[in-house]
């Protein structure tokens, strides 16, 4: 039997990549895409989802969400350097033929996590702000979930937006740690492993050799992923896959090994707000019971099972 999941995103290229591997894995019936400020602003995330699921010839309904941050105010800028003006590598082409499904996406959460309760898969892969409203609105919801998997953090390597700070955790660090805190059952997949997991340029050339539609979107998308890469990364031979690995452990978790560890993260002010760290203490720690983060990947077999399903 498929497994139950909603896809919590903000539209760049690498959630449009994690879509496509969740629309075309047999395993998961997508309930669902809600989306976020991150990336992009939440509308332009919202119209991305519409447009790629068309594409993809999936009838999932789109649900927008948080504009701005749980506790402040936009401070983290949008990341077109990487993603491209529109999102998705300046492939915009027309608006998407439906419309977004009425409501808001904490609603549509809680909605389907009491409908399939203890069935429930949520893949987040963008700032937590949906599931920190969605928790205040619910607080029974960590027990409502089978599984919560997070794409964010970097516990035990360095950040990608600060030294210490990784992008979804740092453009909202309130709604992460109170996400963090609230005992779901909970897999962090952190820049630890993601970097890992690094899609090589020839193999999106065969996605355009392929002569279809989808292929030459998805591969002119991913040129420009690529060419960011080699602008901001110089020395990485191809682009990380964040956002698919995250659904890839909704598939088969024995992708990556997992520690459980409590983890804290900086909040307010600080030079290192955003930091997700181990502490051995509880009482310092967001997450009261303990979070299975992934600290090693098995990224040979993981590029294959992507490669074998996204296009």
């Amino acid at each position: 039997m498929s497994k139950k999941l909603i896809l919590d995103v903000d539209t760049g290229i690498d959630d449009a990549l994690a879509i496509a591997y969740a629309v075309h894995s047999p395993e998961l019936e997508l309930l669902g895409i809600t989306t976020t400020f991150g990336n992009i602003a939440v509308e332009e995330a919202t119209r991305n989802s519409l447009i790629l699921l068309e594409k993809l010839g999936a009838e999932a309904p789109v649900v927008s969400g948080a504009q701005k941050p749980y506790a402040r105010e936009l401070f983290k800028p949008y990341s077109r350097h990487i993603h491209g003006e529109d999102g998705i590598g300046n492939q915009l082409q027309g608006s998407p033929s439906r419309q977004a499904a009425s409501g808001d996406a904490a609603d549509f959460i809680i909605e389907q996590a009491r409908h399939y309760e203890g069935k429930l898969t949520l893949v987040a892969v963008g700032p937590l702000t949906n599931l920190a409203i969605a928790l205040d609105r619910c607080p029974e919801l960590p027990q409502l979930l089978d599984r919560l998997i997070i794409m964010g953090g970097a516990v035990t390597v360095k950040g990608n937006v600060t030294p210490t700070a990784e992008a979804n955790i740092y453009a909202d660090p309130e709604a992460a740690a109170n996400v963090l805190g609230a005992g779901f059952p909970l897999t962090l997949v952190g820049l630890d492993v993601t970097m890992q997991t690094l899609l090589p340029q020839h193999e999106v050339d065969k996605w355009r050799e392929q002569g279809t539609e989808l292929g030459r979107f998805m591969a002119d998308m991913t040129d420009f992923y690529m060419e960011a890469y080699r602008n901001f990364r110089p020395g990485i031979a191809g682009c990380a896959l964040h956002d698919p690995l995250a659904v890839g452990l909704a598939i088969d978790s024995s992708f990556v090994e997992t520690r459980p560890m409590h983890i804290a993260v900086e909040v307010g002010n600080s030079v290192e707000v955003g930091r997700t760290r181990e502490v051995t203490d509880k009482d310092q720690a967001h997450s009261q019971t303990s979070i299975d983060v992934a600290l090693e990947v098995d990224a040979e077999r993981f590029l294959r099972h992507f490669l074998s399903r996204v296009v």
